[in-house]
């Protein structure tokens, strides 16, 4: 997977990995990478000089495997993955209920910054955590965080959404610009605005206009909806539709005028405090303008999005699993525990089914996004399944929670109201 130096230095580092228990498996890795990766570090810097004197913009290059499909984990996905499942349960959860109230999240996202999460697709040469592309790694984050609580996970992977972007699609002055201050240790809010308030959304058609201006510049106007952290964000990248173009994405400074926000809570994801944002007639230069409106690079933007929400069902869902499984066991209906009910078991299996196919899809698009192979189809069939089978979990879960499944006093309703997030939500994460 090719993760830097930097990374797991910041991470083992980190006070965060004291109180999750995880400093001994923290400092193997990180002995590990220290061991053979000064190859790496060393051509790392060689290629950044290169890029820096010839002004070309950095990528990750495609994943170098084997071609085949397997989902085991090298030792720093398996070390990152335990760090996270041990903040998702230690942290996320805890701290789910008061993050709905509007209480704890800046403190929360404070910390999930310590993890390294927005250098997880940043190139090495421009200060983040890879060489080669990690779309897998990202799917694995957003997943294992979600099994804590999906809005925390989507407030804390936002801005890590807005470098995935730069590192993919920004040009050398774009990347110089705003990656260091996504990559440092005070990471600031950003997030990628896509979706509008209307019913039937499609981003292919956007209302959201960016007008060309003499000198090259755009005007944008519009307004979009459910934007996480809207009130605190210092970077968005915007959707707009170029007039007499198709959709494509801007760099928008929200402190630069003209940007209005306000909160805009809706159903689930709470505790991502989000935004409606309110464009008028906002001026940006035309180096505002990521990925020289390319259709291509819009079309991957979507579908990226799309894989990362699928990532975030998978996550809930397997909460809701890893919760109802125990107390069908241990609730006792006329004598015996409920699970012994075919109706039940049936259930709780055909959960675990659909979670299965759900995940596999997902990260066999990953993937293949890492290969640089055409994901399409798989991310088309991951938000197909999203969309289906997420909501169909959640009320699972509450049904077989019975009239408790429907109180807050346990979180399987909040879980039901995340996972009809994961079939409706446009933009906002990508991996």
């Amino acid at each position: 997977m090719g993760l830097g130096l930097r990374a797991l230095t910041r991470i083992a580092g980190s006070d965060v990995v004291d109180r999750l228990g995880v400093r001994k498996p923290a400092e193997r890795v990180l002995y590990r990478a220290t061991r053979d990766g000064f190859r790496v570090a060393g051509r790392a810097g060689r290629t950044f000089a290169a890029g820096t004197r010839l002004g070309r913009p950095a990528r990750p290059r495609p994943s170098s495997g084997a071609g085949l499909f397997d989902l085991t984990l090298d030792d720093e996905q398996q070390m990152l993955v335990e760090a996270w499942r041990d903040f998702a349960s230690a942290r996320l959860r805890p701290a789910a209920a008061a993050a709905e109230r509007g209480e704890g999240a800046t403190e929360i996202f404070a910390e999930a910054n310590k993890l390294g999460l927005t250098m997880l697709g940043v190139p090495e040469e421009l200060g983040g955590a890879i060489s080669e592309r990690s779309a897998v790694t990202a799917v694995l984050a957003a997943e294992t965080l979600a099994h804590g609580d999906a809005g925390l996970t989507v407030g804390a992977l936002a801005p890590a959404a807005v470098a995935t972007a730069l590192a993919l699609w920004g040009d050398a002055d774009q990347q110089a610009t705003y990656l260091p201050a996504l990559v440092s240790e005070d990471v600031p809010a950003a997030a990628l605005a896509v979706a509008e308030p209307r019913a039937l959304f499609d981003p292919r058609q956007l209302e959201t206009v960016a007008r060309r201006q003499a000198g090259g510049g755009y005007v944008l106007s519009g307004l979009k909806t459910l934007v996480p952290r809207a009130e605190e964000a210092e970077l968005l990248i915007v959707a707009a539709r170029v007039e007499g173009g198709g959709p494509a994405l801007f760099l928008v400074e929200p402190a630069a005028g003209g940007v209005h926000v306000k909160a805009d809570p809706a159903m689930g994801l709470r505790g991502a405090a989000l935004g409606r944002v309110k464009l008028e007639d906002v001026a940006v230069g035309p180096g505002a303008l990521l990925g020289a409106a390319d259709p291509k690079v819009y079309a991957e933007c979507i579908a990226r999005s799309r894989l990362a929400w699928a990532a975030i069902a998978a996550g809930v869902g397997r909460a809701v699993l890893d919760y109802v499984i125990p107390y069908v066991n241990e609730r006792i209906a006329f004598g015996e525990p409920v699970s012994y009910r075919q109706a039940v078991a049936f259930s709780v299996a055909d959960i675990a089914v659909e979670l299965e196919g759900l995940r596999l899809v997902t990260l066999r698009a990953a993937a293949r996004a890492d290969a640089e192979a055409d994901f399409s189809r798989e991310a088309a069939l991951a938000r197909s399944l999203a969309g289906q089978q997420a909501m169909q979990i959640g009320s699972e879960g509450v049904q077989l929670l019975g009239g408790a499944g429907y109180i807050a006093e346990h979180p399987v309703e909040r879980w039901y109201r995340d996972l009809r997030a994961t079939g409706l939500m446009e933009g906002v994460l990508v991996v």
